[in-house]
């Protein structure tokens, strides 16, 4: 199971037609704020991946609250972000976040991200 946490809707299909075209990939999308960490929770995933961009999901605060939670420290998040932005960067990695990839780095190794999730 992978959790994708994101309102960006064009990174959500690319994600989604990858996973359905690898097949035996388990994803679920959270749009709603305020029910990131109790869908990790609920849902156990592998790995949560976050649009770190999106203002609307807030990233960081979910991230925190993910990596200060003992039941769920060890999920492995990762998260894409605009290469320039490096407050946004920066952010993440003070949240907690295990890995920061640029979003043409994200994208282009998604296959790999998806599959050894």
């Amino acid at each position: 199971m992978i959790v994708c946490v994101m309102d960006d809707l064009m990174a959500s299909i690319n994600i989604s037609s990858l996973a359905k075209g690898i097949g035996g990939i388990d994803l679920y999308f959270e749009r709603v704020p305020g029910q990131v960490v109790s869908s990790v929770r609920d849902r156990q995933p592998s790995l949560v991946i976050f649009d770190l961009n999106s203002r609307k999901m807030e990233p960081m605060a979910a991230i925190a609250a993910i990596k200060s939670d003992p039941a769920l420290a060890s999920v492995r998040t990762i998260g894409f972000v605009s290469h320039v932005d490096g407050d946004t960067v920066a952010a993440a990695r003070a949240a907690g976040i295990d890995q920061v990839l640029a979003r043409s780095a994200f994208f282009g190794n998604l296959r790999h991200i998806l599959t050894t999730a």
